[in-house]
């Protein structure tokens, strides 16, 4: 009959109403659905089950037509005041509108559908490769443990109805039961508190940060790989430098936003931002080296030794050799209409020991002093050739060939030095393209091991 577990709950409600306030004890258990944590220290879980037994509220099932159960109104009986203590949003104790259980030995059983949002502490150091630890504290607001004594069954937090978290995985869910005498009162009170070991799941951050992040340092190391006569070295420092900035706006956002602790990836960040503003000085230096010319620096003797010397060969660079053409003596041309006079054989022996005497002093040394005695003892030699009584065809022919041959000289001398600098600046950009891929590595490597240090 319908009307019977009806009338088996107004007889129990006046049987409450006329007998003595029960002592009963609460037992707690934890079936967990849902969690969730963000970064402003909340803890978002759906966690309760409560079992209590109330004396007041047994029947006999045979006098009541074989009734066992029955469903009540949870705001009809009584209620232990369980609260969450470390609530930081909402209500500190639930109200929920559901039915209890209620069965004939007394035993009520009430799930009230709640999400409890607990202060959670977080330590990001490690983010996105963090672990915490999170607690929720149940206990009676107003009743110590001589009134209301807490149990817990069961050590662990029952998950097999837990719905899956994009962002979490629970390490360990572990209950304990607590009797703290606080120094406000003189009694016992008894509170129950669930630890959560939670773990975040990295991947997201790893495709959506960590990756662009470390692609962006692998560019700036290309930059010390690209030549310096390109031009475009500086270019691509400050296009790397752009989409970094760029990046970084894009992802404030999802970064948590703390001033205690600088986050694992806020310091990737910040290292791969001083990696390639670094990159920008080095190639700013580099292209000064690469475009010097003896006209306006001269190259001191250590940077030929440790740039030219010392350091390509630790490098294994080799610097090309070049060849060296021995100057042919310029040819009579064939059917030409008038002919010089053939000059005597003296004159061409003196013309010979001139141009050999010449050749010894400009060939010998490549500094700057020793061109300069080079060339005053050319022009010394260039007087006394003078001096010896030439027919005019050839004092014509050997004034032209000194000139043309003192400019091409001085050509490439100075070519020498140009090509000098470049690969001094060649040397610089390969000994900061490895000192930068040893950073790149070592430095992401040790960012991104610390989490598996500190498991350790």
């Amino acid at each position: 009959s319908k009307s019977l577990p009806t009338l088996l709950f107004y007889v129990l409600l006046v049987l409450k109403l006329v007998s003595q306030y029960p002592l009963p004890k609460v037992m707690m258990t934890a079936p967990l659905q849902y969690l969730e944590g963000n970064f402003s220290n909340i803890l978002h879980v759906r966690i309760t089950l409560r079992i209590w037994n109330d004396y007041k509220l047994k029947w006999n099932p045979v006098e009541f037509g074989g009734i066992e159960f029955i469903h009540v109104p949870s705001d009809k009986i009584w209620k232990p005041d369980i609260v969450l203590y470390n609530n930081a949003v909402g209500d500190f104790q639930v109200e929920g509108r559901t039915k209890a259980l209620l069965r004939y030995d007394g035993t009520i059983t009430w799930m009230p559908p709640a999400i409890f949002k607990s202060s959670c502490p977080m330590d990001i150091t490690f983010f996105p490769f963090d672990h915490q630890n999170c607690s929720l504290k149940f206990g009676s607001w107003t009743y110590d443990k001589a009134k209301i004594d807490l149990l817990i069954i069961g050590s662990k937090v029952d998950m097999k109805d837990l719905w899956e978290n994009n962002e979490w995985e629970i390490v360990d869910a572990s209950g304990y039961k607590h009797d703290i005498k606080y120094n406000c009162c003189e009694e016992i009170y008894t509170d129950i508190t669930y630890s959560f070991y939670i773990r975040r799941l990295p991947m997201f951050y790893t495709i959506n940060l960590i990756l662009p992040c470390l692609f962006i340092s692998f560019l700036t190391v290309l930059v010390f790989y690209l030549p310096s006569d390109c031009g475009e070295k500086v270019t691509l420092c400050i296009s790397v430098l752009l989409s970094l900035t760029v990046f970084l706006l894009v992802i404030t956002e999802t970064i948590p936003s703390t001033s205690l602790v600088i986050p694992l990836v806020g310091e990737y960040l910040l290292f791969t931002m001083i990696f390639v503003t670094l990159s920008i000085v080095v190639t700013v230096f580099v292209l000064n080296i690469h475009y010097r010319t003896p006209t306006m620096h001269t190259m001191p003797n250590w940077v030929k030794t440790v740039f030219l010397g010392l350091l390509p060969k630790l490098l294994m660079m080799k610097r090309p050799i070049q060849k060296h053409v021995d100057s042919q003596p310029p040819q009579p041309l064939k059917g030409s209409a008038t002919k010089p006079d053939k000059p005597k054989a003296g004159e061409l022996a003196e013309v010979k020991v001139l141009s050999e005497h010449r050749s010894c002093h400009c060939d010998n040394s490549k500094d700057i002093a020793v061109r300069k005695q080079r060339r005053q003892s050319c022009q010394s030699a260039k007087w006394e050739a003078e001096s010896v009584k030439y027919s005019p065809e050839v004092k014509e022919v050997i004034n032209s060939v000194q000139f043309i041959a003192e400019n091409m000289r001085c050509q490439n001398e100075t070519k020498e030095v140009e090509d000098d600098w470049k690969y001094v600046a060649m040397v610089i950009d390969r000994v900061f393209l490895w000192v930068f891929i040893i950073l790149c590595v070592f430095g992401t490597a040790g960012l991104f091991l610390q989490p598996l240090i500190a498991d350790v």
